[in-house]
């Protein structure tokens, strides 16, 4: 189900292919009708929202997905108008905000939130909370009309360690409750992506794209496409089921200087999107 750089761009220049990765897309232009490929902010949290945004652009995509890092939580309302006008200037759709914690079981903390998110245009919260606070947060998405998709931690995280986990109790929540599955995650308790994906169908909501060249160690995060990660498996089940969310790639790594890799990873994506499609 793996994967590797070498091995796709190997088989995609066998089977004649090679043009697909010699064309860059055009600026500000996702070469793959259907998909959103975008940034999870946090890929950029050692840098200001100014900074982030343009490094977002020097990536070539429009789609980005906010951490609080880059809008704080108790930000003014002056501050969040600012933040969306310079995010809308630079050409960049929102696709929602987080990881946003909902670990405090208190309904006003929750309401704060979602009134946060609606401010600054999000139309979506990725989301962490608590097997106590996920089933209040459905009157607020239905209040709001804001959609959550809970986020799976992996191993350690002792609510939603799976995307089955996750599935387990929105399946029978309003339709806008839904997942993002983190496949690095996902991968690290052993479960398989791909059918994971295929599990949530419609309740799979955003994604987190990332790479790991050793499943058992959250540490051997490498470049999408350096790793064991079935990226082209991945994108066929999305392309399949019709998936209309966001692929964030959140890159937690060289922290300092994320850029490069980041463009290694959206290329070896494009890649693979592009021969898919031929």
């Amino acid at each position: 189900m793996s994967t590797s750089r070498r091995g796709f761009l190997g088989g995609a220049i066998g089977a004649g292919l090679a043009p697909a990765f010699a064309e860059p897309p055009e600026p500000g232009v996702e070469p793959q009708a259907g998909f959103k490929l975008g940034v999870a902010s946090y890929s950029f949290r050692e840098f200001s929202r100014r900074i982030a945004i343009r490094m977002t652009k020097r990536l070539n995509v429009s789609y980005i997905n906010i951490k609080d890092v880059h809008l704080p939580l108790n930000a003014s309302a002056k501050d969040i108008d600012k933040a969306r006008k310079q995010f809308k200037d630079a050409g960049l759709t929102v696709l929602g905000g987080g990881n946003i914690s909902f670990q405090k079981d208190d309904e006003a903390d929750i309401r704060a939130k979602f009134e946060y998110a609606r401010a600054a245009g999000m139309p979506l919260i990725v989301c962490a909370p608590t097997a106590a606070t996920l089933p209040k947060m459905e009157k607020y998405v239905k209040e709001f009309d804001i959609k959550i998709a809970v986020h799976n931690h992996g191993p350690e995280d002792k609510h939603f360690p799976t995307p089955q986990s996750v599935l387990a109790i929105v399946k029978n929540m309003d339709p806008r409750c839904g997942l993002c599955i983190d496949v690095g995650h996902t991968a690290r308790t052993g479960v398989d992506v791909v059918a994971a994906i295929r599990e949530a169908g419609p309740r799979l909501l955003d994604m987190h794209m990332k790479d790991l060249s050793d499943f058992s160690r959250n540490e051997a995060r490498v470049p999408v496409g350096d790793g064991r990660m079935p990226v082209v498996a991945i994108f066929r089940e999305l392309r399949k089921m019709n998936y209309q969310g966001g692929v964030m790639l959140e890159y937690e790594v060289d922290e300092d200087d994320p850029v490069p890799a980041m463009d290694r990873s959206f290329g070896y994506m494009r890649g693979v999107l592009a021969a898919l499609e031929t």
